[in-house]
């Protein structure tokens, strides 16, 4: 178990001894400050004013960078490998295959969670500072408190999902730019397809990945009162989000585990 844990030390040491990593830390942390000085510097000149809690909510759009910095890095811990050569070096040590994927999975995981977390710091405590705390009763600020939580968590299910996909990618193909370009690709056209490929029109279409991303969509139609399409539901999405995963991950491990690294 030592040897295991020293291992995801070493590939969490060479995620963050690269400059890139504390680049995209800096840019997580400066962009929430910088957005929500702007947004207050504006409301002091023209009004109105915002509480805390909606600014933190309204700065979440920053998320988005947390998820293509961790695609990026979920792209590139396997491919980097086979470009830098390293992989030989890696596997002939007393390590089995299974150990060193899961070993990189796991400091991809860890990553996402730290950069997620560090995220809902600075943009809770900027919100805090900047603007007017509203109501100040404990309930309402455990209210509050949990729906900006929930917004953060739906949004890293979908983090999760494309950062495994980017992951998987990388291990089949060996190249860090198909496996950002195809994750990418799913991040920001995933609604197109979704609006295209409508589980309302093709009942096969609910099985899509794209159409069971954004588990948000599912609070929002309750608020609206619109009823989810046929079959589906937050459980369902929750449960094909998990097959894909599941799926995506096994690929990753039997391509890993028979791939030739003589050559």
């Amino acid at each position: 178990m030592g040897n295991f844990l020293s291992l995801v030390q070493n590939e969490n040491m060479k995620i963050y001894r690269r400059l890139r990593t504390w680049i995209m830390l800096a840019l997580v942390v400066l962009l929430p400050i910088l957005f929500a000085s702007i947004i207050a510097i504006n409301e002091n000149r023209f009004g109105p004013h915002t509480e805390a809690w909606s600014a933190a909510s309204n700065l979440s759009f920053i998320y988005f960078l947390v998820s293509i910095f961790s695609v990026v890095i979920a792209a590139d811990i396997v491919a980097s490998e086979f470009t830098w050569g390293t992989i030989k070096l890696l596997l002939i040590r007393p390590w089995t295959r299974s150990k060193v994927l899961l070993s990189k999975l796991l400091a991809v995981l860890l990553f996402a969670i730290g950069i997620s977390i560090l995220f809902m710091i600075v943009t809770i405590a900027i919100s805090q500072i900047l603007f007017s705390s509203g109501p100040t009763a404990t309930n309402m600020e455990q209210s509050n408190f949990g729906h900006f939580s929930l917004m953060i968590f739906y949004k890293f299910v979908d983090l999760l999902v494309i950062s495994i996909f980017a992951f998987m990618i990388s291990t089949v193909f060996r190249t860090s730019g198909l496996a950002i370009g195809l994750s990418m690709f799913l991040l920001l056209a995933g609604g197109i397809l979704g609006a295209i490929l409508n589980p309302v029109k093709y009942a096969w279409a609910k099985y899509l990945i794209f159409n069971n991303m954004d588990l948000s969509q599912y609070d929002m139609w309750a608020s609206a009162g619109i009823t989810a399409p046929s079959g589906m539901s937050l459980g369902f999405s929750a449960t094909v989000l998990a097959v894909y995963v599941v799926i995506f991950l096994v690929i990753a491990w039997l391509v890993f585990k028979r791939r030739d690294v003589a050559a």
